[in-house]
Parts: C-alpha cells; structure tokens; sequence
C-alpha cells in the first residue's frame, strides 16, 4: 500500500487496520502512536499499557509498504527480561504465531512477508551497545528506559538511519516507570522540559496511568501495588517524578508496640542478624563511628515481632563477647546472620566468627546487595501493611528515631541495616524451608553452623 500523509488516514491503515496489531490501542496509545516526533516517551505509572504501545509503534509499519526495507529494534536491559512471560518478547509471540510472520530464533526476529523485520535485542552491559554498531533501524524503542544508562540510549541514535528517497519515518520510541539507575537523566530529557522545550528538541511524553488502560483489571493491580514501600507505590501508581527512593520509608505510627510478644509456636522462624561497625570507637570529640547492631526478630502467622535490638560501640574483643553471650540468651533454636563485607578480610572475619565465637549455633555470613535503601524496601513495606510489631523496650525511641531519619537525613543506618537484614534473612530462610528440594545456603541444624562466602 502506498504511504499516506494524512495522519488519521495513516493511523487507521497502520494501526486499525494492521493485521498484526491484535486489539485496538487506548487514548493515551493513540496519541503515542499518531504523534510524528524523533523522539518519544510514555507511560510514567504502572499499567498503562506501556510494553503494548511499545510493539504496536513497531509494528506500525511492518505492512505499509510494498517493498520495506523496515526493520524495528525493541530492547530491555538482559535478556530474561525480555523472555519473561508477558514481556515484549513473549507477548510478540502471542500476537504473531498465527500470522504470516516468521520466527528466527537464532537472531530472535520475526520476518514479514513485505521484507520488514522486528527483532529483539538486550544492552546488559555497557560496551553491549556496540554489537548493533554495523546495524540499521528506522524503529528503536527501549522498554523500562531507567533501566538504561544515558549513553547507551545516545549511542543508538547513531543506529537510526534509512535510505535516500525512502518514506519510512524514523523513531526512537521509550516507555518507563520512575525510579532506577536511570531515574534523573531520564526525568531531565522528558518530564522537566516544557511542551515547547520539548517540541524544539522534537521529543514528546505522553502520560499514562493505570486508569488509562481498560485492559487490565485495575482493582487487583492496586491491591498488589498498595504492598509496595510508599515510594516505590507512588512511582508506579501515581507516576510520580519528584518522589526518590531518599526519605519516606519508614514512619513509627505504623508499627504496633506491644507490651508483651506472644511465644513462639511450631512454625515460627526467629533470626538475629548483626549488622558490624567499620570502625573502632574512638576518645575523639569530633569521632561519630558507627555501631555494631544485633536485630532479633520472629515470624509467627505472618506477623514480624521485633523482639530485641543490642547497640553497642566496643573494641573486637569486648564485640565478641558481646555477640556471643548474646547468643547464649538467644537460645539455640535462633538462626544468627552478620553482613559479610566484601573482599578476603570479610570472609576472614566470617571463618573467625563461626570457628572461635559462635561454633554450635547455626551462624551465617551474608554478602550485602544493592543498595541500603534497597535493601530496606521489603521491610518498609511491611511495616506499611502493619505487619512489624515491636516489643515496647528501651531501645524502642532510638529504633523509631533511626528509621524516620533513613535515609535522607540519617547520620547512623545501623539499625535500619540490622533490621533489613533480619528480614530478608528470615525470608530467605523461610522460602527455604517451603522449598526442601531446592539447594539451601542454610544449614538449619541447631547443631551446625553454615559458612557461605
């Protein structure tokens, strides 16, 4: 079919009525679609319908002319990414198996009968970008685009390109939530310019909530989205720019004080993980070091009680008296974790612990991941769902103090860090357990200790 100028007349004939493009897109799709910048961004808020606007802009064009040398490029950050169920990759196939598309598995790219070709690609790593460096695309678009560095997006500029005399219209399309590594150049290039800032630029954003899609059920993706931390929901849910992963995470009226814990039953998992000062005491006036804390916490019937918090700033030898009489009130059925600092003196300091300290109990070394506040969203959001109970104790204002201060105006994280740790150590153990046939870091023996490093 010949190309069309009318930009309505064009939408039907690409979109409508492109064989395969299986429902018709939403207003807000519509718009990211019809729109005829370089350069484009949707979404904002989860689920509106980012990845569909993402394969219907490529497809736009695979039918539209009688020989095409049309090729399409979409990319997510690794390629499981791209092979989840329901991902990009995983949904092409669903809406192209039973076309005249054609599969090529070895360069995952679908073929069409006019010459035009869609693939799928990854940039895990940095230098990744420069295996398309011989490529050309008149259609590139990144799926989850904070996921990426500004300078692998900028290099496949380089990538986009067609030949003289041709129609094919030439786009760089994105879609994303907020948040991620790429969160602030992200925001820089398509939420904080103007739509005449951006019109010079010829760039555009099209904003899309959750209330933009008719498609998915919206009840059931609130209720999952109200257990995230409140960042992370307000991100996803409201599309929310302004709001970082920097403050906010933890706030007291969300926990439930209690004068007494109930006991633990036959099900209940407790752990205590300690999280270890880098650095000695010192008389120094100005010296602000930071403290060795141990966080105890159960599970029980799905609740988290936070039974005792040790904070202390010692010499090592009087910490490992401190820690190990520690675990002599514990009692041996309590699971013992410590955050294993990178590097030969970490795992030195881990083989020391479980030989000459805690030999007996069930004691592991954990690396950390991520970052802190990373590390502190499961918990915080928990918390949120007021499922942490905290024993009423001397220790109780500092916690409080601690956790309302993290991140942002925070001077000690140790025991945001603690409790993290307590946390995902107990979950970690108790997917564990629900799962026996999987392979276990964990040796659940009271008798035992568990080395990993």
């Amino acid at each position: 079919m010949p190309y069309q100028k009318n930009r309505l007349a064009e939408f039907q004939a690409t979109i409508i009525d492109n064989p395969y493009i299986p429902h018709e897109p939403t207003e807000k799709q519509a718009l990211f679609l019809m729109h005829p910048g370089l350069e484009g961004f949707y979404g904002g808020a989860a689920g509106g319908g980012k990845s569909d606007a993402l394969l219907m802009a490529a497809l736009q064009y695979v039918d539209a002319f009688d020989k095409c040398d049309y090729a399409a490029l979409l990319l997510r950050r690794t390629y499981s990414d791209l092979s989840l169920p329901g991902a990009l990759m995983d949904r092409a196939f669903t809406w192209l198996q039973e076309t005249d598309a054609k599969w090529h598995e070895v360069t995952k790219t679908w073929k069409f009968p006019s010459g035009a070709t869609l693939s799928f690609g990854y940039l895990q790593h940095e230098r990744d970008k420069y295996r398309y460096q011989s490529d050309a695309f008149q259609f590139i678009a990144f799926d989850e685009l904070t996921q990426f560095t500004e300078t692998q997006y900028l290099y496949l500029f380089s990538r986009l390109r067609r030949l003289e005399g041709t129609d094919i219209p030439l786009r760089m399309r994105s879609a994303s939530n907020p948040g991620d590594i790429g969160h602030d150049w992200v925001k820089r290039r398509f939420i904080l310019p103007s739509k005449t800032e951006l019109q010079k630029a010829d760039r555009f954003f099209i904003s899309a909530r959750l209330n933009d899609n008719p498609y998915i059920d919206q009840t059931a993706y609130i209720s999952a989205l109200n257990r995230l931390d409140p960042v992370t929901r307000e991100q996803l849910l409201a599309g929310n720019w302004d709001i970082v992963l920097t403050g906010n995470l933890f706030k007291r009226e969300w926990f439930e004080i209690l004068e007494v814990i109930p006991p633990p039953d036959a099900n209940s998992l407790q752990v205590r993980f300690w999280d270890m000062a880098a650095t000695e005491p010192s008389d120094s006036a100005s010296s602000n070091p930071d403290w060795t804390v141990g966080c105890l916490l159960m599970q029980r019937k799905g609740i988290y009680y936070i039974k005792d918090i040790v904070r202390f700033q010692k010499t090592p030898a009087d910490t490992e008296d401190i820690i190990k009489q520690t675990a002599q009130m514990d009692g041996i059925e309590t699971r013992i974790y410590m955050e294993q600092e990178p590097g030969a003196s970490g795992a030195i300091m881990i083989d020391h612990y479980a030989r000459e300290v805690l030999q007996g109990y069930s004691f592991t070394g954990v690396r950390s991941t991520g970052s802190k506040v990373t590390r502190a969203q499961p918990v915080s959001a928990a918390a949120q769902n007021r499922l942490i109970k905290v024993l009423y104790a001397p220790w109780l204002q500092e916690l409080f103090t601690e956790l309302e201060a993290f991140p942002s105006v925070s001077i000690h994280d140790d025991i945001v860090d603690a409790l993290s740790g307590a946390f995902n150590a107990l979950n970690q153990l108790r997917n564990q357990i629900a799962k026996p046939t999987m392979p276990s870091f964990v040796d659940i023996s009271p008798s035992r200790y568990s080395l990993r490093y």
